[in-house]
């Protein structure tokens, strides 16, 4: 990547950001919340802490397991990562991936985990509105957490509500307001490895009408040697009142690069974890240390969305109406590593949502129904890797996608208990068109004894990978709440899950190894013929799961605890081999998610308050014929954050954390290579200088500790194995927040 091209293309963002704000002051602002995803929200115009107080109750009144995370008066970075933000949200696991503005792997309950990136599972929302694609895949990436006033998390069934066509659950990043955030707020920052950022936003308030605009630029060359990263993103919402509607416009473009550094052995994460490596090394005819040349090939990602929508929401005495329209255009460039190749995709999608709600006498609807449907189009190219370059094309597709979510529940009061009986419908298609014209697909190979040396090319036949698939299922469920007291809410419910295939798991290369491009398993074999892609025919998977919940606060100490078994069939399965290369994806016979999501907050003293998350998980096979009950990879059974705050003085916050993975993380399905345990030690300082400027300074992982972040995710892998992805060493920031 090119930082004075990056650098350059963030200062022609500045002309364009001040255009907008001038074009901002002829409005008249007013105060609106954060476009909440909850149900029965409303975009509003009135008090900002009477609806803000109205959006937590909501939550702590549904009867499934939600978060509302209140980042109004956060600490810390300019631009945080999705680790940073959701580190402390039990049920939700962030596994860094390269320690930049990249794709960490994020889970709930499993739904995605074996994806390498993962790239489906969750529905990810900005402002309300969908970042995924229409065929439910998405770039984490492109999530900008540190732009956003409050994060609402919906895991699981409670994602059903709002179109969530995945077994995962929902993610809204929701933006301030020019009501929320009047005047200018600057951000900036820096530290190790090359980190620099800052963000920044403009709020303008009024009575009518209120507009904010966002701007945030990151950047790092990374804790390894090939490790670089750069996001860029600008943004901004614009809220007017015509009559009794108030109508919410969005729109944000994000820029997002970074580079792909591999996994590494072992060996290398505990002695040399800023290294990459460089492939297998062919010792007495048998390949050792399988894995990609990350130098040679250059792995690295480029993507680029903008998104536009508006929002509408009617207040008519206990009926609200609101219907939601967004249109988002991602053109995004994923180099793999030889054995993939290039992956091109440029398409455009469409989300129309309607929902209607009836109040009642409690805090969530009487009724409500909705209906939820995205469409999407996009051309997707391959290209074999050359040393880092595009070398000849093999494939061309048009894939198209819609996915319908039409749902209605109720909220029914039976004496001091409330039955919440819910069904939703799901349909989604998915077809690809192949668009390659010729009678063979080219295939490229370096010499195994020798990578930087070329094979000659060879050639397969071209065989079709047109597929027209369509997917429909129904999800009701059925909660039954109780509030025995005032602060005291639990629940028990039963649902449904459903959630189709993404073109991802359809349609992917196979047959490439570390030296060789797709359709040549034998780099010394230019004409043995061989698949180069494979196009499975899978089934959606569902779930029926039990959740049991409990939420409350006693005295200074405040709980949310949910404990939840999930029975799966056809849970989709995205394999790799024992060198790394992709497999076809498959559907699982029967597998089985179990988990307790705990988290806790309280005040310890009146200057020492302390937070805990814990996550358990136990997700297991279920009888399979070649895993039998072994765990399925990827997943850490137990992920603990315990995070203390202390302020000796009204000015000064200090701040420690702990992240725990304690237990061996099994790397393959077969359970055959473990990643260890690890601890990591946070701390941090924020000191408010005046009222409108603050210093912020942090250490993280303290004790240097060498460990493994992340791992691929792997059906079968071997000793050896260029397998775990490295964490961060030791860093230091130093950032300052700005008001005006």
């Amino acid at each position: 990547m090119d930082a004075d091209d990056k650098t350059k293309r963030f200062a022609r963002m500045i002309p364009a950001l001040t255009g907008l704000a001038a074009a901002g002051l002829s409005l008249q602002a007013g105060a609106a919340l954060a476009q909440s995803a909850a149900p029965g929200a409303v975009i509003v115009l009135d008090e900002i802490e009477i609806r803000a107080d109205t959006t937590a109750r909501r939550f702590e009144a549904t009867p499934g397991a939600v978060t509302l995370i209140d980042r109004s008066e956060v600490m810390g970075e300019a631009a945080p990562t999705l680790a940073d933000t959701l580190s402390e949200v039990p049920g939700v696991v962030v596994q860094e991936f390269f320690g930049g503005n990249d794709q960490p792997r994020i889970q709930i309950r499993g739904s995605g985990l074996q994806q390498n990136p993962a790239e489906r599972g969750l529905l990810i929302l900005q402002d309300g509105m969908p970042v995924n694609r229409a065929d439910g895949s998405y770039v984490v990436g492109l999530a900008a957490p540190g732009q956003a006033e409050s994060i609402e998390v919906f895991r699981g069934a409670a994602a059903n509500r709002i179109g969530a066509n995945v077994l995962g659950g929902a993610i809204n990043f929701a933006s301030p307001s020019g009501a929320t955030a009047p005047g200018m707020r600057l951000s900036f920052g820096g530290g190790s490895f090359g980190r620099g950022e800052v963000a920044g936003s403009y709020g303008i308030d009024g009575e009518r009408a209120d507009v904010l605009l966002r701007f945030e630029h990151a950047q790092k060359d990374g804790y390894r040697d090939y490790n670089g990263s750069r996001r860029s993103a600008i943004g901004g919402n614009v809220t007017l009142q015509t009559g009794e509607a108030v109508t919410r416009l969005i729109f944000s473009h994000t820029d997002l690069e970074f580079d792909v550094a591999g996994p590494l052995t072992w060996d290398a994460i505990q002695n040399d974890p800023t290294s990459n490596h460089a492939g297998p090394v062919i010792v007495g005819g048998n390949a050792v240390g399988p894995g990609p040349n990350v130098l040679r090939d250059q792995p690295r990602r480029d993507t680029r969305q903008t998104l536009a929508g508006a929002r509408t929401t009617l207040e008519r005495g206990e009926n609200i109406y609101d219907f939601g329209l967004s249109l988002s255009r991602t053109d995004d460039s994923f180099a793999f590593p030889i054995s993939a190749g290039f992956r091109d995709t440029e398409g455009s999608d469409a989300t129309l949502t309607a929902r209607y709600s009836r109040l009642g006498e409690g805090e969530l609807p009487l009724f409500e129904t909705g209906l939820t449907w995205s469409f999407g189009k996009a051309d997707r190219d391959y290209d074999h890797n050359l040393g880092g370059a595009r070398g000849p094309a093999f494939g061309r597709n048009r894939l198209t996608a819609d996915t319908l979510s039409i749902f209605a529940g109720a909220n029914l009061p039976l004496g001091g208990f409330t039955l919440s009986p819910s069904i939703a419908f799901n349909h989604a298609s998915r077809e690809s068109e192949d668009r390659w014209t010729a009678a063979t697909r080219p295939t490229v190979a370096y010499s195994p004894m020798n990578p930087g040396m070329r094979l000659p090319d060879g050639a397969v036949p071209a065989t079709s990978t047109s597929y027209d698939r369509s997917y429909s299922g129904f999800t009701p469920a059925l909660a039954l709440s109780w509030a025995p007291a005032e602060g005291q809410f639990a629940w028990i419910s039963l649902a449904r899950g459903f959630e189709p295939p993404t073109h991802d798991d359809l349609l992917g290369t196979v047959g490439g190894t570390p030296n060789s491009g797709p359709g040549r398993p034998n780099p010394a074999d230019p004409a043995a013929p061989a698949a180069m892609f494979a196009t499975p025919d899978l089934e959606a998977q569902t779930s029926t799961t039990l959740e049991l919940g409990w939420r409350g606060t006693w005295q200074r100490l405040s709980w949310d605890a949910t404990v939840y078994h999930a029975r799966l069939k056809n849970e989709l399965l995205s394999l790799r081999d024992v060198t790394g290369a992709t497999l076809a994806s498959v559907n699982a016979g029967r597998t089985r998610h179990s988990g307790v999501e705990l988290g806790l907050s309280g005040e310890l003293t009146e200057t020492l308050s302390g937070r805990l998350a814990w996550t358990w998980q136990d997700f297991r096979f279920d009888d399979d014929p070649l895993r039998g009950d072994n765990r399925i990879a990827g997943a850490p059974r137990n992920v603990v954050t315990l995070a203390l705050d202390w302020r000796p003085v009204e000015r000064l916050t200090l701040r420690g954390k702990l992240h725990w993975v304690p237990g061996r993380t099994p790397v393959d399905n077969m359970n055959t290579v473990f990643n260890d345990s690890h601890a990591l030690v946070d701390l941090g300082a924020e000191y408010a200088l005046t009222e409108n400027v603050a210093v912020h300074v942090e250490v993280t992982n303290l004790t240097d500790e060498r460990y493994a972040a992340s791992t691929l995710v792997l059906d079968q892998a071997v000793a050896g194995q260029a397998a775990f992805i490295p964490g961060e060493g030791r860093a230091f920031y130093l950032g300052t927040r700005l008001r005006f």
